[in-house]
């Protein structure tokens, strides 16, 4: 690895988390291509599997816009992963299902991404692991809860 620490000062945490963002996200992309699903496909999947929340709320949850939305979900529908369904109520809305072949996916693509996370994981002591999520959970839900872009409401997400 790229050494990016001042001689002077400590590490650089901007440049060690990006690089870890971006080793993590290159993992979970080819681990998801495998079942033929992206990143975003698997989130969708994964905050549509109760069959109660409406295109609009799965797009706010995952950060994605209208637009990237409805791609997502057409892409999903297509491999029979998914499907939209009416809203009694609102008959503008349409609530997302998700498909018995796509709970199959979707069980597949947990699977990965918890023996990837567990990969990545194992680099650490194993009494530093939980310590270690509890510290980035601490921040994403502090000092940087409202400038990722994965914040409810934020744009490009899954």
């Amino acid at each position: 690895m790229t050494s990016c620490t001042p001689a002077d000062g400590p590490p650089d945490l901007l440049f060690l988390l990006s690089w870890a963002s971006h080793a993590l996200q290159t993992e979970h992309a080819a681990g998801l291509a495998e079942l033929g699903i992206s990143p975003r496909a698997h989130y969708v999947l994964a905050q549509a599997r109760t069959g109660d929340l409406t295109q609009r709320e799965i797009g706010e949850r995952c950060g994605v816009d209208k637009t990237t939305m409805v791609v997502t979900l057409d892409q999903l529908e297509r491999a029979g992963l998914a499907e939209r369904r009416p809203v009694p109520t609102d008959r503008r809305a349409r609530l997302v299902a998700v498909t018995p072949a796509g709970e199959q996916v979707l069980r597949q693509a947990q699977q990965v991404v918890q023996r990837i996370q567990n990969d990545v994981l194992a680099a650490l002591p194993e009494q530093d692991r939980e310590a270690f999520l509890r510290a980035l959970l601490a921040l994403v839900g502090g000092p940087l809860a409202n400038t990722s872009p994965y914040a409810p409401g934020a744009r490009s997400g899954c």
